[in-house]
């Protein structure tokens, strides 16, 4: 059993770690998203040391693992959660989205190409390894889907999550191209409205999600969905959609 069934957010930290628990398997991470929950694990011995420092005592640490910070779980409050049947995209990213005659975007077409963009740069490394393997795992069990961007033959943007029922937790994004990851994201609003799903969680807010539509949602009513619609699930539209079609 994993140890998020007995784990009381109502009182944990809006901001920041709310526990720390040194398991990402690919059973331990599908039940964290199914709790609200997503991984953020140290790439370095320092990340560890500045955790304990900085949480010891104020976060829960779950489990026995003799490297206890070597994980840090996230649940934002509020969280910022764009309805499928309430996505409003601004008028520059229609705009945008009508330009892009070339633009096409695929679903499952190379999950971990996707992901190795996503981590490509970017300090912290919290895509790890270990991440990674697991979620490799739960795409290839159905659990964790991408969604891709083309210009033409080129991968130009992209993003990545955890389907739990009808809602799609958004992990990560990338864009080569100008504009190519709110492509992405759009583009995972449709196919996931197509597909009889709620919301999609963009997990940081800030201008890049409010453009697509995200709204802040309290942590307890984003439990409350996933209680809700987490049993409900259906496959993805892959049909290749022309990215100027998201624009309608």
């Amino acid at each position: 059993m994993t140890p998020w069934r007995t784990l009381d957010l109502s009182s944990a930290p809006a901001d920041g770690p709310v526990a720390f628990h040194d398991d990402l398997t690919p059973a331990t991470l599908l039940d964290a998203y199914r709790h609200g929950l997503y991984p953020f694990p140290a790439d370095t011995e320092e990340q560890k040391i500045l955790s304990e420092m900085t949480y010891e005592g104020r976060v829960p640490v779950l489990g026995t693992s003799a490297d206890p910070y070597a994980v840090a779980w996230c649940s934002p409050d509020p969280r910022p959660v764009i309805f499928v049947d309430e996505v409003h995209l601004q008028r520059s990213l229609r705009k945008q989205l009508r330009n892009k005659v070339d633009w096409t975007t695929t679903v499952n077409t190379c999950f971990a190409r996707v992901v190795r963009q996503c981590r490509a740069g970017r300090e912290p490394r919290w895509l790890t390894d270990r991440l990674v393997a697991s979620l490799e795992k739960l795409h290839a069990a159905g659990h964790a889907h991408s969604v891709e961007v083309w210009d033409g033959d080129e991968l130009v943007g992209g993003t990545f999550g955890v389907r739990i029922g009808g809602v799609f937790s958004a992990d990560s994004q990338f864009t080569l191209a100008s504009g190519a990851s709110k492509v992405a994201i759009a583009c995972l609003v449709r196919r996931m409205a197509e597909s009889g799903g709620v919301a999609v969680d963009v997990q940081h807010d800030g201008d890049h999600a409010r453009l697509i539509g995200a709204v802040p949602v309290p942590r307890a009513r984003y439990l409350e969905l996933l209680g809700e619609h987490g049993s409900s699930d259906s496959a993805l539209p892959s049909d290749p959609l022309p990215a100027r079609e998201l624009a309608a």
